[in-house]
């Protein structure tokens, strides 16, 4: 019975920490942010290669 009590608690609060972390992430918008990043990283790369596209 003792065992099945500390996994639930186990589970509970692996359960709060996962929420409190996605509540940070939805709070401060840094998934947009983090995308925001990798697009302005990913514009100076291709920015930077000649084009050569011919119609």
């Amino acid at each position: 019975m003792k065992s099945a009590v500390k996994i639930i608690f186990k589970i509970i609060k692996i359960l709060t920490i996962i929420t409190s972390v996605l509540f940070v992430i939805y709070f401060w918008n840094l998934d947009q942010k983090l995308m925001a990043w990798a697009y302005t990283q990913v514009n100076k790369i291709f920015d930077r290669k000649k084009a050569d596209i011919k119609f």
